[in-house]
């Protein structure tokens, strides 16, 4: 038995828990790198995906580490690393479900093509980009723990895109109040990967007021200095290798599924 995931110990709180504890297991798999199992070497950025049937739905077959898919299908199998949000936008739209870690983990699952279209459909809006100077900063007040809590994962996860973010209350210049989530010294190209993350976040929380504004800033720039006094920081990981794009984050160069 493979040790426990981090899928793995959110889809064993969902079996468990509640409707919160189903939307961070969707949260946690927006999140993951999937690696997809393909009938063959992929093609440029087409992909033709080991599928199966059950009850009339075809599968296809994804899992969370190389080594439960390499366990499962040989190490000379072919794949593609992908995030779960890419996975689900493409099975979504080809009428597919998810067999992920099948015979390969703990936490086994089949997700039907509903469940693909509905967390596609989640997380179709995406963040709006507004602009608007911060004024003052203060310590954050009134979030629900459980945002902070899947807000630090999600960060956890972005590891290499930034070196650390600061949750903070603001006030704008135009008078308006709220909260902000300051990136600091973001890698370049990666402001859109993070603030789509966050949305993510913001999407899967069962919270209607859940309302967090993304801001990019230099460790140079005062208004860090600032955010450094009254935010709560977060650290994002040092990448251990050269940072790569986040698979499946780039809308403009999405692999095609034939």
């Amino acid at each position: 038995m493979t040790e426990a995931t981090h899928l793995d110990r959110a889809h064993a709180a969902m079996e468990a828990g509640d409707e919160a504890a189903r939307l961070r297991y969707y949260q946690t798999l927006a999140a993951a790198e999937l690696f997809l199992l393909l009938e063959a070497e992929a093609q440029e950025d087409d992909v033709v995906p080991q599928a199966f049937e059950v009850e009339g739905q075809t599968f296809v077959l994804a899992f969370d580490t190389e080594e439960r898919l390499s366990g499962f299908a040989g190490d000379a199998a072919h794949y593609v690393a992908l995030s779960g949000r890419a996975v689900a936008e493409m099975l979504a739209e080809a009428g597919l479900g998810l067999g992920l870690n099948l015979e390969a983990g703990p936490q086994a699952a089949l997700l039907p093509n509903a469940a693909m279209v509905w967390l596609a459909e989640t997380l179709a809006e995406g963040p709006e980009e507004v602009e608007a100077q911060p004024q003052s900063f203060h310590p954050p007040k009134g979030l629900p723990e459980e945002l902070v809590t899947a807000l630090d994962a999600r960060l956890a996860a972005a590891g290499g895109l930034a070196e650390l973010a600061y949750l903070v209350g603001v006030t704008y210049e135009n008078g308006t109040t709220g909260h902000l989530l300051g990136v600091v010294d973001a890698v370049p190209g990666a402001d859109t990967a993070i603030a789509r993350a966050v949305s993510d976040v913001l999407a899967l929380s069962g919270l209607e007021a859940a309302l967090l504004d993304v801001g990019f800033f230099r460790s140079t720039d005062p208004a860090a200095a600032r955010m450094a006094l009254v935010g709560l920081r977060f650290d994002l990981p040092k990448p251990e290798e050269t940072v790569r794009p986040a698979p499946g984050t780039d809308p403009e160069k999405p692999p095609k599924l034939k």
